[in-house]
């Protein structure tokens, strides 16, 4: 199953994904997915989606009523793809557009597509539409779709300097993110810088100067081999990327966050070192897709 599911990833028909609701953020994710998928050479598939009731036959007045308020927003909303289309064909010319306007729930549509995308993209944060609502649709995808999810943020998302950043959280459930990192910082000739942290508590979680009493040197010493190990068979695939890599003894987020001020790209684990089912997101994974200053993937096991 889980072979299945990365080719499916992988596979050459395998499109670029984005939700768009109308909002200024949606247009953001849609230029930068428009541009991914141009640079990738694959398709781009927008998704619009709005309330199930409209696709529901009337049986009284209200339902009547009901009925043609959404057929009106359907109209609405089959406009705004159109639109969509043309914005992304005016971001990236020669890429293939496909639209798709779904009655179904936002999230679990989208959840579903990434089963067999490339990746999903969708804008960090919304005003009133429903794809990029953040918290809602975009954490429960971030949280449970498939493959890759990506959140065009920041105030520059369209960068195309910096480095490709990786948090490594040393754990197996990691391994998928290095590996996209890796594949990110290749197609985009730029330099991989590797985060790794000790701990996932920030620094002032130790309570006044405390922490000076442990063992820094030593942990920096083991948590760098174990870096060096994680990474080791990730440069060997690809060696045209060179790498960048900085142990922390505490916490990633705050390293992470001043990274995404000149980075292009983040690219975290979908759980973190301990890959607990029951949790949603990693703390760290979590906050960077709320607070973060450039576009976040999140990039789930198997």
């Amino acid at each position: 199953m889980t072979q299945h599911s990365e080719n499916a990833h992988r596979s050459t028909s395998a499109p670029v994904v984005v939700g768009i609701d109308g909002s200024d953020a949606s247009a953001a994710a849609l230029r930068w997915a428009a541009r991914l998928a141009a640079d990738r050479d694959r398709e781009l598939h927008i998704i619009h989606a709005m309330n199930p009731v409209a696709a529901v036959t009337p049986h009284n007045a209200y339902d009547a009523f009901a009925f043609a308020t959404m057929q009106d927003i359907r109209l609405a909303a089959e406009r705004e793809l159109a639109t969509a289309s043309d914005q992304a064909k005016a971001a990236a010319p020669d890429i293939s557009v496909t639209t798709e306007l779904s009655t179904g729930n936002p999230a679990a549509t989208l959840i579903e597509r990434s089963a067999t995308a490339y990746l999903v993209v969708l804008g960090a944060t919304g005003s009133t539409g429903t794809l990029a609502h953040l918290g809602s649709t975009l954490l429960a995808v971030s949280s449970h779709a498939r493959g890759a999810v990506v959140t065009v943020r920041g105030p520059d998302p369209d960068r195309r300097t910096g480095p490709v950043v990786v948090g490594v959280d040393g754990s197996e459930v990691g391994e998928p993110a290095i590996g996209a990192a890796f594949a990110e910082a290749s197609a985009r000739g730029v330099e991989l810088v590797a985060v790794h942290a000790w701990s996932d508590l920030s620094q002032g979680a130790f309570g006044g100067s405390g922490y000076l009493e442990l063992p820094i040197a030593d942990f920096e010493e083991a948590e760098s081999a174990l870096l060096a190990e994680r990474l080791a068979g990730w440069t060997e695939r690809f060696p045209d990327v060179a790498v960048r890599r900085e142990v922390e003894v505490f916490g990633p987020r705050e390293r992470l966050a001043t990274w995404s001020r000149t980075a292009q790209l983040l690219v975290v684990g979908s759980r973190g070192r301990g890959g607990f089912r029951g949790l949603l997101l990693g703390s760290t994974s979590n906050w960077l897709v709320q607070h973060a200053d450039c576009p976040v993937m999140v990039v789930h096991p198997g």
